[in-house]
């Protein structure tokens, strides 16, 4: 598949961009970044290997073909244990933390209800990630060194994308541990392999979801919509069909490309980063055919 170009230099994420990008498609992992912060893992009251769980493991990888294709890739670096990039700026539980607290601040969301906030307070097992509260100045820092980046880079990638072709699709990319479907794996006709979201229509126009659906379904893949992840904080900020922003998440199983237990991949992992090279190939035509016509609502 050739070798990616080097990443634009950012500690916060990697940004691959194509020497020449060719269609109005966007890719970004926002939860496959695996570097964690010495002074957060000494935090932290669960070993490594439980913060890692939360990671989408190697999504980046997955679609490390798109700049190849002439697509930007954009990836952090940042763990989703130590921040949350797919969640508001201020998504907080309050009671993680010691000081005055920034405002306006949104903590009283599912979400947060469930420790999921734009700095979790569980990891993926569900037990507490820390030992007791943390300065309420921690929360600025995660935005600033981390949130904040890989969003200011995201927008950028998608305006740009816009301005060249008059439209844009961002393809939101994430995994799901296999226990997700509530499905035992060995029966193989009935695991789900790909959740797409879109915001329950909100967030893409239904013929960009058609086409990846399609695609998916066709290498027998078993694909839901919306149900259990319809899309989160990026789809509703990024996905706005009516002015030619379109936003689509998808969730691929882990157990297609990795061993869950020892965060290794699987034999078949190639199989996997073949069938997301082609997909992009499908979701840019088809997005170079549909999306160029600036629509009406832009102007």
């Amino acid at each position: 598949m050739g070798s990616l170009p080097p990443p634009a230099d950012h500690e916060a994420l990697d940004i691959y961009l194509p020497e020449c990008q060719t269609a109005p498609v966007v890719v970004a992992s926002p939860h496959s970044g695996s570097l964690y912060p010495a002074k957060f893992l000494a935090q932290a009251a669960v070993p490594l290997a439980a913060l890692r769980r939360a990671e989408d493991a190697y999504v980046d990888e997955l679609f490390r073909a798109a700049p190849i294709q002439g697509l930007p890739l954009l990836a952090a670096r940042f763990p989703r244990s130590y921040v949350d990039a797919n969640r508001e700026p201020y998504e907080l539980d309050p009671g993680m933390f010691e000081g005055p607290l920034p405002r306006p601040r949104n903590h009283r969301t599912t979400r947060v209800a469930a420790g999921l906030g734009m700095i979790p307070r569980v990891a993926a097992s569900g037990e507490a990630i820390y030992r007791g509260r943390m300065p309420s100045d921690e929360i600025e820092h995660r935005l600033e060194t981390c949130w904040r980046p890989y969003h200011v880079a995201l927008s950028m990638a998608v305006e740009q994308t816009y301005g060249m072709f008059g439209g844009a699709l961002l393809v939101d990319a994430h995994s799901m541990p296999s226990s997700a479907s509530g499905i035992g794996l060995r029966d193989r006709e009935q695991r789900v392999d790909i959740v797409l979201g879109d915001n329950h229509g909100e967030a893409c126009a239904p013929h960009l979801m058609d086409c990846v659906d399609r695609f998916l379904s066709g290498r027998g893949l078993r694909v839901l919509r919306n149900q259990p992840y319809a899309g989160g904080f990026t789809t509703q900020r990024y996905g706005r069909p009516a002015l030619g922003r379109h936003a689509l998440q998808i969730e691929i199983n882990r157990s297609l490309y990795m061993d869950e237990a020892r965060h290794e991949k699987l034999a078949t992992f190639g199989v996997m980063e073949r069938t997301m090279t082609g997909l992009m190939e499908e979701v840019a035509r088809h997005a170079l055919e549909t999306l160029l016509q600036r629509p009406l609502a832009a102007e």
